[in-house]
């Protein structure tokens, strides 16, 4: 891993973050989202769209080959198993950068198959890319949230992604600053702010959070899941 992985990326300026939070408390109406069973994904498909739209993958194709291989090999795994090598190959084919670097954007949510065909991404790249290949897995959304918090020691905003055996666990961290997955409650560094998935928004708090929200709401969430499936992903609603 590089010296960089080891910085939170910019998820958005903790300004932004605040934003954020400012409208998750706002009233809103929930109501849950039913993913459909995600189905076989089109690897001919995924690679000619790739070409397509980002040009010839080169070098890339091998790192996308390699995830192809981890969604076949891993399916067969437990849960905890699933996201030791999940978390360990993205920590290990991502090397993190700057959306500004990569995408001369400021702030950039990329696919799994953008990030690795750039072989770069910042936070959030690393914990879609993880979310996305775990619920390929067959692991429930709803054990899964895509978590901004603040990295203390560095005064920044990060996002990670946790992990809920039950509802009220203790979650798990998977993170690229941190590579070995720890329970939240050894993470001191890490101040939650709020959380998402398909099935909706959350405020920090005990028993996994208050859920605060429709995740419809976020709309970098939403062009990611649109980017997607123009890719050739068959991936439920969310």
């Amino acid at each position: 891993m590089q010296a960089s992985q080891h910085r939170p990326g910019r998820p958005s300026r903790l300004t932004a973050v605040l934003l954020a939070l400012a409208l998750l408390l706002s009233p809103l109406g929930w109501s849950p989202v039913v993913l459909a069973d995600w189905q076989e994904w089109d690897f001919s498909r995924i690679f000619r769209t790739a070409e397509q739209r980002y040009g010839p993958l080169n070098d890339s194709r091998e790192r996308i080959d390699a995830w192809r291989s981890l969604l076949s090999e891993a399916v067969a795994l437990g849960e905890r198993e699933k996201l030791e090598q999940v978390n360990r190959f993205f920590n290990r084919h991502i090397a993190f950068s700057d959306d500004t670097h990569i995408w001369q954007q400021e702030d950039y949510w990329a696919t799994p198959v953008e990030a690795l065909i750039k072989g770069a991404g910042d936070c959030e790249d690393y914990a879609l890319a993880k979310y996305f290949t775990l619920r390929r897995l067959g692991v429930p959304s709803d054990r899964m949230r895509i978590t901004y918090v603040k990295a203390l020691r560095l005064n920044q905003a990060h996002m990670v992604l946790t992990y809920y055996p039950t509802p009220s666990a203790d979650p798990l961290v998977l993170d690229n600053i941190d590579g070995i997955i720890r329970p939240a409650s050894q993470r001191n560094d890490l101040l939650p702010v709020y959380a998402f998935n398909a099935e909706g928004l959350f405020l920090p708090g005990a028993g996994g959070g208050k859920r605060s929200g429709d995740s419809k709401r976020l709309s970098r969430w939403q062009d990611v899941l649109l980017k997607m499936r123009a890719e050739g992903f068959l991936i439920g609603e969310g």
